[in-house]
């Protein structure tokens, strides 16, 4: 029996309607959805926690404990960054701590873990934080490819998961670019050296997802995400429901209540109308695009490229743009094109391209990460290149948390009175201006 992670709270809205749903639509279906005998609901992390401070003026915090609430049967998950969280830089080991004791403590059952750069230095105080908190800690492998993203490379990798505790391993396929038969080779090779449970996270992005998925069950997969329909495909998940019925009557068949996803899915048909007629849900975002298999770029780091793009006057540039940016990624040591990875790629890609000269122009972070202070890369990076971007300028080999002093009682005190509680001095760590706003407001 294949269990199902149902993404539509984060991952589902996140790809298709910028994560947009308020807590408010979320709140009404959330008994129906406990009732489907889904394996585990990703209701919070990943991009949830920055657009409900920055763009819905709600609490994050408030929308978790309202959902956990709601949802008496069903695991919650949430998605983190590692050392990252849900930022875009490191943070100090004791923000680290302090937010996923307080997201675990506030009803997260499950935890997804991933680096950017699979470094699992990166990883090892968030994976030591869930475990004593008694959540599952699942391990998630950033899926590229490349000349050294081998088998052999994510079966080192998973091995390394399991040395520091990992309770499960999530293939995650950020771009969609993982093929059916590559799939299930790669899950078997898995499944041939650790008896963990593994699931799969993909894309629709590219048009494989949906047989990369059957190609990954028939090799033995645990778990699969899926999101429930008006929230699947495009840039999200394949639809639950679909592969529900797909996998009925087999010895795959995750025996859901039928009648409770189909309630589902009329409650979110109805609720995305709003997002069709304001324009947040472009008919984009659902058009196959299968350039991401040539240049393995995610769906939402595309339509980026093509507002930049558009934003500078330099339309005409995009194909020129999306051709440069494999060759940033080999430059720069193959790095997973990933939050906050496909940001800083696509970033130094265009300025390679508009300023007519590569490396002319070089972001702070792309210098940051030369340095070392993202972690380390899985190839080395190319030694003329390193030296364009950062010179004669050491480079760091220690993990990179370990350069960085604890932050809490010195923000505690720079955001005074306006945090009520612990949970606003986190919130106020990730997003300084954008949590400042939020209370500013609030009070």
């Amino acid at each position: 029996m294949i269990k199902i992670t149902e993404t539509s709270l984060r991952d589902g809205h996140q790809s298709l309607i910028a994560t947009r749903l308020t807590t408010d639509e979320i709140l009404p279906i959330l008994s129906e959805m406990d009732k489907a005998g889904f394996h585990s609901m990703e209701v919070w992390g990943g991009a949830t926690f920055d657009t409900c401070l920055r763009f819905l003026n709600e609490d994050p915090w408030e929308r978790l404990r309202k959902i956990r609430a709601n949802v008496k049967n069903t695991k919650l998950q949430m998605l983190s960054r590692g050392q990252n969280i849900l930022g875009y830089k490191n943070y100090p080991d004791d923000i680290v701590e302090r937010f996923l004791k307080n997201a675990i403590f506030e009803g997260i059952d499950i935890v997804r873990v991933f680096d950017a750069l699979n470094d699992i230095r990166n990883l090892k105080k968030s994976i030591e934080v869930i475990k004593k908190e008694g959540a599952h800690c699942q391990c998630a492998i950033s899926y590229t490819i490349s000349p050294v993203h081998t088998t052999e490379y994510y079966l080192s990798l998973i091995k390394n998961f399991e040395d520091v505790g990992a309770d499960s391993i999530c293939i995650k396929d950020m771009s969609g670019i993982l093929l059916p038969y590559e799939a299930y080779n790669l899950v078997k090779a898995i499944k041939g050296v650790t008896g963990l449970p593994l699931e799969f996270h993909t894309h629709c992005t590219s048009g494989v997802a949906q047989m990369a998925m059957m190609k990954a069950i028939e090799a033995g997969i645990d778990i699969v995400d899926t999101a429930i329909s008006p929230l699947s495909s495009g840039t999200s998940q394949p639809a639950t429901e679909s592969l529900a019925f797909t996998l009925q009557g087999t010895e795959y068949d995750p025996k859901l209540n039928v009648d409770s996803l189909n309630n589902t899915a009329e409650y979110f048909r109805d609720i995305i109308k709003k997002y069709q007629e304001d324009g947040t849900y472009n008919i984009k975002v659902l058009m196959t695009e299968p350039n991401t298999l040539q240049y393995q770029i995610p769906g939402g780091m595309l339509s980026n490229l093509l507002y930049q793009m558009k934003s500078l006057n330099a339309s005409d540039k995009y194909d020129a743009v999306l051709a440069e940016v494999p060759k940033v990624r080999e430059d720069l040591g193959y790095p997973p094109l990933v939050t906050p990875m496909s940001q800083m790629v696509g970033a130094q890609a265009v300025f390679n391209v508009i300023s007519g000269a590569r490396y002319n122009i070089i972001p702070t972070e792309i210098k940051n990460y030369v340095k070392g202070l993202y972690g380390k890369p899985a190839a080395p990076i190319d030694e003329e290149i390193k030296e364009k971007i950062i010179g004669n300028e050491e480079v760091i080999t220690v993990r990179p948390a370990d350069l960085l002093s604890d932050e809490y009682d010195k923000l505690k005190a720079e955001i005074g009175d306006l945090a009520k509680s612990e949970q606003d001095v986190l919130s106020y760590a990730l997003f300084p201006q954008v949590a400042k706003a939020y209370f500013e407001k609030r009070n």
